[in-house]
């Protein structure tokens, strides 16, 4: 019962602190201005060439961050002073050279970048805490306690009951990758749920990210198959005539390669951004309903942090399944990629 009201102590706190829109705190704007819940929402969830901190009386508080483009040369400025370097932002929020308007090589640190360093760090430094308790300690004589403790449990957990089971034989070469994958997706699933610097970036929510994790189980699956998983995807045990003249069977192999990571890709980037926008959009209520007297913005404010509190608690649910899911199933993809046939595998159990 204690930890619950900690849980829920910690989530109406970060509901309380969440970055509050400028159209909300505005006292001397007039009185026909709409809040733009578009902009609320995709300015929070969309990436930035610097981080929005919070809003006081109008006034943006936010962490400049360092822009590099590549322009008939190499430029690296404050995003604060883009425009006295001669470039402005598009109606899509990128660079452009204010002078053609043409779209420069652009290699900034933004805050999605800002916040995939800083994490990657953050994951290095809890690794390595892990890894020095059992450098002191014997494990067989002494149980982790604390922090080392619970990471033993999560890489157990991930260890016995996902790699293991879904890749099968071999399952060690592919044990690195897999428990990267699934701290640094349930990390970044936890700090996205964090409204307040350094937490508050939609990193796994970002297509790009995603892709790059797909594309690396991708890499594992095909780099590494073996010569029976492409004999089932260039040549698959159906009848011939499903196979020449027309190759329809391997052509349906050949696209499922790709449709894999391709689920993956979409299932992460999907679940995480709608989580985000939909707890976004709880909180939007208080601020919509503020110009509609203090009954109904009272009473809305209480259904809102209410519901706000139910849907960071579920959220920390999703952050861990969906990265759950993403090793679980790049384990069973790599597994299949590694399966022996049939008639090998009674061979080797006979043995």
């Amino acid at each position: 019962m204690r930890r619950i009201k900690e849980i829920v102590f910690l989530t109406v706190a970060l509901l309380l602190f969440a970055p509050v829109p400028a159209a909300a705190t505005e006292t001397d704007a007039p009185e026909t201005e709409q809040f733009d819940l578009n902009h609320y929402i995709f300015g929070h969830i969309g990436d930035a060439y610097e981080w929005h901190i919070t809003t006081v009386n109008g006034h943006h508080i936010s962490i400049p961050l360092p822009c590099i483009v590549i322009d008939g040369g190499l430029h690296v400025f404050s995003s604060r002073k883009m425009q006295e370097n001669g470039y402005t932002l598009n109606e899509n929020g990128k660079i452009v050279n204010a002078a053609t308007g043409k779209r420069p090589i652009d290699i900034s640190i933004t805050k999605n970048v800002l916040s995939l360093m800083m994490s990657s760090v953050l994951l290095l430094v809890l690794i390595l805490w892990t890894a020095s308790w059992y450098r002191k300690h014997d494990a067989m004589k002494e149980a982790p306690r604390g922090f080392p403790g619970l990471m033993e449990m999560l890489i157990t957990m991930v260890t016995d009951d996902i790699i293991k089971e879904g890749v099968g034989k071999d399952w060690q070469k592919y044990a690195p990758y897999l428990l990267t994958a699934f701290f640094f997706i349930f990390l970044n699933n936890l700090l996205g749920i964090v409204p307040f610097f350094p937490g508050g970036a939609n990193l796994t929510g970002n297509i790009a990210v995603t892709l790059f994790l797909a594309v690396c189980t991708f890499l594992a699956v095909n780099l590494f198959g073996n010569k029976h998983y492409y004999k089932d995807i260039f040549w698959p045990e159906v009848p011939t005539w499903l196979k020449v003249p027309l190759p329809l069977m391997p052509l349906i192999e050949i696209i499922g390669m790709f449709t894999k990571p391709f689920s993956l890709m979409v299932r992460l980037f999907a679940n995480i951004l709608a989580g985000h926008i939909m707890l976004l959009g709880v909180v939007a209520v208080v601020f919509i309903t503020a110009k509609l007297g203090p009954a109904i913005n009272g009473s809305m404010s209480v259904i809102a942090v209410l519901f706000g509190v139910f849907m960071d608690i579920l959220e920390l649910l999703v952050a861990f399944i969906q990265a759950y899911v993403f090793t679980m199933l790049s384990s069973v993809f790599i597994g299949l990629s590694r399966q022996e046939p049939e008639h090998e595998t009674r061979i080797e159990t006979t043995k």
